[in-house]
Formats: C-alpha cells, structure tokens, sequence
C-alpha cells in the first residue's frame, strides 16, 4: 500500500494561481477557499473602507488596501492572509515601495467584515494570528448585530454599538465614524 505525500502550498504558488473567481487564504501551506461575499457585507466594507481611504489620502498617513490583497504572516510552511480592508502606516510602505507580490508582514489595521459563513472560533483564531503577527489594531464588523469590536490585544477589547464613534486611535491619527454611518 502506498500513501500519497503532498507539500504545503507556497505563497508564490497562490500568486501564481489562476482566477476562478473565489479569493483564498493559505495557513500553514493550507489553500482555504473563501466564498463570495453578499451584499449587505459589500455595501459595509465599501462605506468603511471608502471613509479610511479618504481621510489617510487626505492626511498622508500610509495606504489602505481593498479586499484581494494578500499579506504574507509567515513562512515555511507560509500563511497569508487577505483581510476585507488593510491600513499600512506611510513609514512602513515607503521602506518598501509597491510590490509585485504580497506584502510581507501584517497591516498595522485590520478590518474583518463577517459573512454569515464565518464562525466564531475561526474568527477568534484569525484575530489571535492578526495580532500575535503584529497587528496593532483589528476591527471585526457584524452586519448582523450592528457592531464593531476593536482590539488592540487580546485583553483589550471594546465592542462598539450605533450609538458610539470609532475612531483609528494612534494607529490612524484623526479617524472617527459614527458606527450608525458605518451600517447606513
């Protein structure tokens, strides 16, 4: 009897892939298939990353990045992982310019946008990995509650309701939105 081995994938070799119209992840050298999102989650993530977009364009505060883009967490076996909006603080873009493939290392911000597919314990687990990886701030967004929970760690959580203001704290300096807004 034979056993069949295989290899973790490599970071080059998701770069590589073709488009079949799904977006992946790969943990540990593992190709997670990510499904389309609906529109409620769009329509979110468009209003939140729109508003971030504009005020660090406007203030020259670093990049945000949209959905597609991968950041590589780690390597032999690799993980990177594509967050719905990403923010990387102008110092840290101009040490590396624009790149060809993923961008190594984490995103100073993190936002998650959760699709009624995302369970609790992988949500957890990719908060955990955002900001063991050097995250210093994660946003995840509920669509179906209405809320944002922010983390700076994982003790320092604050779950903010339509009635509060979130704001980029010294991550990125003078962002504020009403969560209302943000679900408008």
């Amino acid at each position: 009897m034979s056993a069949t081995l295989t290899r973790p994938m490599t970071a080059d070799e998701l770069l590589e892939m073709p488009d079949d119209g799904y977006r992946y992840e790969l943990v540990k050298g593992e190709l997670i298939q990510m499904s389309p999102t609906g529109d409620e989650h769009g329509k979110v993530a468009m209003e939140l990353a729109a508003q971030l977009h504009l005020h660090v364009k406007k203030h020259s505060l670093g990049r945000v990045y949209a959905a597609e883009t991968g950041f590589k967490l780690e390597s032999d076996p690799d993980t990177v992982r594509a967050p719905n909006i990403a923010f990387v603080s102008r110092k840290r873009v101009e040490a590396t310019g624009t790149l060809t493939g993923f961008r190594s290392g984490v995103p100073d911000l993190v936002v998650e946008v959760l699709s009624p597919s995302d369970r609790i314990g992988k949500v957890a687990a990719k908060v955990k990995q955002w900001l063991e990886t050097g995250a210093r701030l994660v946003w995840i967004v509920s669509t179906k509650l209405h809320t944002i929970t922010v983390y700076r760690s994982l003790k320092d959580i604050v779950m903010l309701t339509e009635k509060d203001t979130l704001d980029g704290s010294d991550v990125v300096p003078g962002f504020q939105i009403k969560v209302a807004d943000v679900f408008a």
